[in-house]
């Protein structure tokens, strides 16, 4: 498929994300405030003269915004980074999850090169690098910079960031996805949890623990985005035994699997789950389990990371369980958020000293430093997991993230054979679109403004709307 018609498929979007996009120029020029739904920006001034290495400029950064970047990265580079590197400059521009992607989209598929940095993930990742929209981080830099320990990367989180065999974006953090449980508020239930419990099980415990008005049985995620309600029920459809398609790409979301898991998890969040829960995503399902108001929650494994460093007392009555299952033996999901250079930006060296730093195995002791060894980001590196100081902090969860991780299988994450890559997401580009407009049906289920055979016969002609021949082309 052309970089053209990849573009256009890409950028069928709301125009409330796309207005994220629209004012990223301004963030470079004038490094203003630039926000839809979650965009700022933020810079510390560095001197013109070069750093240490010789690179020099000016490095601006979309990231997402969550704890990890907002509470240890920015200030990290402005505290230490910028002067250590007193030639660069590094500004952020930080986004809710749905407004980063469409902004950072439109940057590289029009090359606008407002970016130099860009947080992307394994599905943006090898898409883009087919386009060449990405520097070959391997070939450019990886191969000559020995300080860098490729080999130490966690193989399938370096796996999912690849394109022929070539690392495209350096993973901050990895993650898959596990239930957490306040062990204080199950016991006094009655209720206990195997490490690998069924969805079943979770059903009758959050029954068993919900109290209406003062705490959920289970929070999950009901927000409208591909990455927000979508991950975390994809993997629920994967495991009950649906799929998005089937190997001759014929649509598949209407079919009897799809909507026994529909309707288990629209029913499950309305039962049992938080109110609101259509405006609901990580940040949010975040600050209600360290408040106490959620029994379980099941989201991304980084999220022990958050609760050990923002929620102590919480902290210290969690307990973990791999990612429930019902027909699969395993559905964790398998994300990075990662760093990536645009193709065609100025002063990538900089931009590259600043890659390097933030994704090596020195940021995780500085972090460890300034923080702790549990706020360290996890799920990117093998010498993370064999650090004692690491698995001293972290050992209520650091082995069950790891195992996660370990235990995903992208290319085969369905009960029935499938033609694409992908537990929480297909990788073909049209489902950058495709998966926000199913969401947003999803959305609606769990909101009561329409049903769940409603939200199905609509994502159903949303997904049959591109023809196999489109579809395998582009995968």
């Amino acid at each position: 498929m052309s970089s053209s018609k990849f573009g256009t498929r890409l950028t069928r979007f709301r125009k409330r994300r796309l207005a994220a996009a629209a004012c990223v120029a301004a963030v470079v020029t004038a490094a203003a405030a630039c926000s839809s739904g979650g965009g700022s920006s933020s810079g510390a001034g560095g001197s013109a003269s070069a750093g240490s290495n010789g690179a020099a400029g000016t490095v601006t950064v979309a990231v997402v915004s969550n704890p990890l970047i907002t509470g240890q990265m920015i200030p990290l580079t402005q505290s230490v980074f910028e002067k250590q590197n007193p030639g660069i400059t590094v500004k952020f521009v930080t986004y809710t999850e749905g407004d980063l992607r469409a902004a950072i989209e439109k940057d590289v598929s029009t090359h606008s090169n407002s970016f130099n940095v860009v947080m992307i993930g394994p599905y943006e990742a090898p898409l883009f690098a087919k386009n060449n929209w990405l520097v070959d981080l391997t070939k450019q830099y990886i191969g000559s910079d020995a300080s860098y320990d490729a080999s130490d990367l966690l193989p399938p989180v370096a796996k999912a960031l690849s394109y022929k065999g070539d690392l495209y974006a350096s993973p901050f953090y990895g993650e898959s996805s596990m239930l957490f449980y306040n062990k204080q508020l199950l016991k006094a239930a009655g209720v206990t949890l195997p490490a690998h419990p069924t969805w079943t099980q979770v059903q009758a415990a959050a029954a068993k623990v919900n109290q209406p008005g003062k705490v959920s049985g289970i929070c999950l995620r009901g927000l409208a985005g591909w990455g927000d309600n979508m991950a975390a029920l994809d993997t629920v459809i994967n495991t009950f035994g649906g799929e998005w398609y089937n190997t001759s790409w014929q649509a598949q979301l209407n079919s009897p699997a799809v909507s026994q898991a529909v309707n288990f998890y629209v029913n499950l969040v309305k039962q049992y789950g938080e109110p609101g829960a259509s405006n609901d995503s990580f940040n949010q399902l975040l600050t209600l389990y360290g408040q106490g108001k959620c029994a379980m929650w099941y989201d991304a494994t980084v999220a022990a990371t958050s609760i050990a460093t923002t929620y102590p007392s919480v902290f210290a009555q969690t307990g973990y369980a791999f990612a429930p299952t019902e027909k699969t033996s395993s559905s964790g999901w398998l994300w990075s958020w990662a760093l990536g250079i645009p193709q065609g930006v100025n002063d990538q060296s900089a931009a590259w000293k600043f890659v390097s730093w933030a994704t090596s195995k020195q940021y995780d002791t500085l972090v460890a430093q300034k923080y702790g060894w549990s706020a360290v980001p996890p799920g990117t590196r093998t010498s993370l997991y064999n650090n004692p100081d690491y698995q001293k902090a972290a050992s209520a969860f650091a082995n069950i993230t790891l195992q996660s991780i370990n235990g995903t299988d992208p290319e085969h994450p369905t009960v029935n054979p499938v033609p694409y890559v992908g537990v929480q997401y297909v990788d073909i580009p049209q489902f950058a679109s495709l998966g926000l407009t199913v969401g947003q049906h999803i959305a609606g289920a769990i909101a009561g403004t329409e049903s769940v055979s409603q939200a199905l016969q609509a994502a159903q002609s949303a997904a049959s709307a591109y023809t196999p021949q489109e579809l395998s082309g582009s995968n």
